[in-house]
């Protein structure tokens, strides 16, 4: 029928909505890219979700590994001495495992975050050996870092299957 339009199924998810105050936008929208970038990893196909898919050698399972090192960094007070390494599962890791061993850590850090009441303040770590960043810088930086790998995921997931969204 002329001048009718056809109304799209939208298939991507919106961003979270939040209460007001800064921490709970800053967790909303850090809890919202982490579900983005494990949905897009645990649904990928073996063994395209280890292989590389660029010339750097990105792949879906090494960034989510990555990211659950980050993770463990900035809010448990893991020490890394080897960056680049964590951009690499070894041949055995299973998809659910890597995805699991993400889920559980972020849940350790939402409880670190748990005790964060003031923005402004040290993180207050799980291994209390250093003095952690202010929790506002800690979010902003996961959110940053979470962001830009859910954004590399998206390209890469793509290019295995041709799916598209969160």
């Amino acid at each position: 029928m002329p001048g009718t339009t056809t109304r799209r199924r939208r298939r991507d998810t919106p961003p979270p909505k939040t209460d007001n105050t800064e921490i709970d936008v800053l967790r909303g929208f850090l809890d919202y890219l982490r579900e983005s970038i494990a949905a897009k990893v645990e649904t990928a196909p073996e063994p395209a979700v280890r292989t590389a898919q660029v010339p750097s050698g990105t792949n879906l399972l090494g960034l989510l590994n990555h990211l659950t090192r980050v993770e463990e960094t900035v809010f448990l007070g893991e020490k890394i001495t080897d960056w680049k390494s964590t951009f690499r599962c070894s041949e055995t890791d299973l998809v659910e495992d890597v995805v699991a061993r993400y889920r559980e850590t972020v849940s350790r850090a939402n409880a670190v975050l748990d005790g964060c009441t003031d923005l402004s303040k040290p993180v207050l770590r799980a291994r209390g050996d250093r003095t952690g960043p202010s929790a506002r810088w800690a979010l902003t930086h996961m959110i940053e870092e979470t962001g830009r790998h859910a954004g590399h995921a998206d390209i890469l997931r793509e290019l295995i299957d041709g799916r598209t969204g969160r």
